[in-house]
């Protein structure tokens, strides 16, 4: 089967890719660096031809509320049509816990237009929602920043590793559309600021965590389950102490 990814050469696009080689598949890893670019539409109608599932997991260069809505709107729009034109049996895409709970969340407002957009297209389509990424833990804390203090919501936090999200996106893509939404996440859930105390303290990161409601979550206030899964959801394998034990391995 031949499947494209978009965003194929990112963090999550290029650990799908190698799993869904793995398993046999024609892959294409789809991005501006290989000559496709969902914003402008080059080389989309030629990687798309002979394609029987996408994987879309482009993210915007920028997080500034205007630009990440035109980006996903854009680039959603332009992928739609030419998977429309090439036939695509299955579009498969990466969206994010909590989307539709953070109106005043730039990018998860994007996030829901590009979900629209998927739902009214007509392809058959499974939106993947994941929970934070545990490799984004230290861009996190560092956005809570305040001197030595570093600044959380104690909400709660289910955060999941890149490994898992990749594993669960090529399972999804070699199964049958949904046409709906599988929420993903990681096996630990806790207080937010008691996992950013963990992980800094784990990097040797000396600074204080401190617990407030208050806190923003990229401008986003952040309720006790507005990053976490409401219903059933796929658990990862990976919890904060087994991929710290990974990642420092690897390093």
């Amino acid at each position: 089967m031949k499947i494209v990814v978009i965003g194929g050469t990112g963090l999550i696009g290029s650990k799908t890719v190698a799993i869904l080689r793995q398993h046999g598949h024609e892959v294409a890893a789809a991005s501006p660096k290989t000559g496709v670019n969902t914003i402008t539409g080059a080389g989309l109608d030629e990687a798309l031809a002979g394609t029987q599932v996408v994987v879309d997991l482009a993210n915007s260069p920028s997080f500034e509320d205007r630009a990440v809505l035109e980006f996903f709107e854009t680039s959603g729009r332009n992928l739609l049509a030419a998977e429309a034109t090439a036939g695509v049996r299955h579009h498969v895409a990466l969206s994010i816990v909590g989307t539709d709970r953070s109106p005043d969340n730039g990018y998860f407002r994007a996030k829901v237009a590009q979900e629209r957009l998927i739902e009214s297209s007509g392809i058959p389509y499974t939106i993947v929602r994941a929970t934070q990424f545990l490799e984004f833990l230290g861009a996190i804390a560092a956005s809570g920043a305040d001197g030595d203090i570093v600044r959380i919501s104690p909400g709660l936090f289910q955060p999941i590793a890149a490994d898992d999200v990749a594993a669960i996106i090529a399972d999804v893509a070699l199964a049958d559309p949904r046409n709906g939404i599988v929420e993903i996440a990681g096996p630990e859930r806790a207080p937010f600021d008691e996992i950013v105390a963990r992980y800094l303290k784990a990097v040797g990161d000396q600074r204080e965590v401190v617990g407030d409601p208050e806190a923003r979550y990229f401008g986003s206030r952040v309720e006790e389950h507005s990053l976490v899964p409401l219903g059933e959801a796929r658990l990862g394998r990976f919890g904060l102490d087994e991929w710290l034990r990974r990642s420092q391995a690897a390093a």
